[in-house]
């Protein structure tokens, strides 16, 4: 592996946003939204994207998928490398050109769009004038679904525990895991169950994991005991990197658990006979 990770201390450092109020939503569902895959999932998690547009398509909306996409820049922000940052955000921003809403499937990914763009270009009027619009119209895919499409699912799955693990910051930033909730507790047949570390980092982090793996390692494995001590049949997740970490740690241990991104396990427990026979 590279050594940039070990090696480069980052440029500068970083401070978290102040908490915003509320956010105000539209009334109303858009014809046409853009959704940004995410990077993660992308290449391991494909089939959450296809069931992303499965749901929003079931809303009536378009969905457009720029095929240039590619990472949103937050390993590179959150390591200090700006300027590479910048260079990423410019590439994203380009692909989203029309006045139409970003749905993300990541809350984390979501969170860069809305939070850290404008600190990326805060120097730039013209550019920060850009990613603020782009803020405005970037949601979370729960947020999306449950705020502004309104949607009523209707449960056609067997009684189910599950457990809900949320990104830390996509959590502080966006309140994801309130969103993840409502939209569970819509599920006749689901209970989500409490888990003691519900509320902690996974130890993902991006490339806190590949700089800190020893902590890293220890963090996943108290998120992932928590998980197993919870009585969970399934868990359930909105954002591809805590899954990929989560997983892998539950496959190490022989943990009898698998972690799922929320759009594919709302996409199987409602799909009708009909749907899924297309």
């Amino acid at each position: 592996m590279s050594n940039l990770f070990y090696n480069a201390a980052p440029q500068e450092t970083r401070v978290a946003p102040p908490r915003k109020p509320a956010r105000t939503y539209p009334t109303g569902k858009p014809t046409q939204v853009y959704l940004f895959g995410t990077c993660v999932v992308d290449l391991f998690f494909p089939e959450a994207g296809m069931d992303a547009i499965h749901l929003l398509e079931r809303e009536g909306i378009r969905v457009d998928f720029p095929q240039g996409q590619s990472c949103c820049g937050q390993p590179a922000y959150t390591s200090g490398y700006t300027e590479q940052a910048r260079e990423v955000a410019r590439a994203q921003l380009k692909l989203f050109a029309n006045d139409w809403p970003v749905v993300v499937t990541s809350g984390s990914c979501a969170g860069m769009f809305r939070e850290h763009y404008p600190d990326l270009f805060k120097d730039e009027p013209e550019m920060l004038a850009k990613v603020k619009h782009l803020a405005e119209r970037t949601y979370e895919l729960a947020e999306f679904l449950l705020h502004v499409c309104d949607v009523q699912l209707i449960d056609q799955g067997a009684p189910l525990q599950v457990a809900l693990h949320t990104s830390c910051s996509a959590r502080r930033e966006m309140n994801t895991h309130l969103h993840a909730r409502a939209l569970l507790s819509q599920l006749a047949q689901v209970e989500r169950v409490e888990h003691d570390h519900e509320s902690e980092c996974c130890g993902f982090g991006g490339t806190f994991s590949v700089r800190m793996p020893d902590i890293s390692g220890a963090m996943v494995a108290d998120k992932t005991q928590s998980l197993l001590a919870s009585g969970a049949q399934q868990v359930v997740s909105a954002d591809c990197g805590c899954l990929m970490n989560i997983n892998g740690s539950f496959e190490k241990q022989n943990i009898p658990l698998l972690g799922q991104h929320l759009a594919s396990f709302l996409w199987q427990r409602t799909q009708t006979k009909q749907e899924a026979s297309v």
